[in-house]
């Protein structure tokens, strides 16, 4: 598991060279409340599929209930990119599969030397291939 800080870490390393421009951060509260403490006006989600987008839907009307004056726009994402989600990505790099091009350089290499690190004398028992 990947905690706050060191996904922050990430982040910064990625956007380096974009100076003050990118900011990332990270925080514990309403996506709201957090909007609003750094004067935020919009915030924006990126969408890849219908499912993404009932869920996002749901999420946007809930925050215009607690906070109207933070609107919410929606990105979609790009035809190479759509069927990517954290999820299957994190699957793919804990059974040793090759997620080059779907992250940053700089995350691929910190996941491949965690997981090298992780599972020197550790072996991962086999998955249930029935599931």
């Amino acid at each position: 598991m990947v905690h706050a800080a060191e996904r922050v870490a990430m982040i910064r390393e990625t956007f380096r060279k974009e100076g003050d421009r990118v900011v990332a951060d990270a925080f514990s509260s309403l996506t709201v409340d957090y909007a609003l403490a750094k004067g935020a006006k919009v915030i924006v989600r990126g969408l890849r599929a219908v499912a993404d987008f009932e869920y996002e839907f749901q999420m946007t009307m809930m925050n215009r209930h607690l906070t109207p004056q933070v609107e919410t726009i929606f990105m979609m994402t790009g035809e190479s990119n759509f069927y990517t989600s954290s999820r299957l990505v994190k699957e793919v790099v804990s059974l040793g599969g090759n997620v080059a091009g779907l992250l940053p350089d700089n995350v691929v290499r910190s996941w491949s030397s965690g997981r090298s690190a992780s599972r020197r004398g550790h072996e991962r028992p086999p998955r249930d291939s029935a599931r």
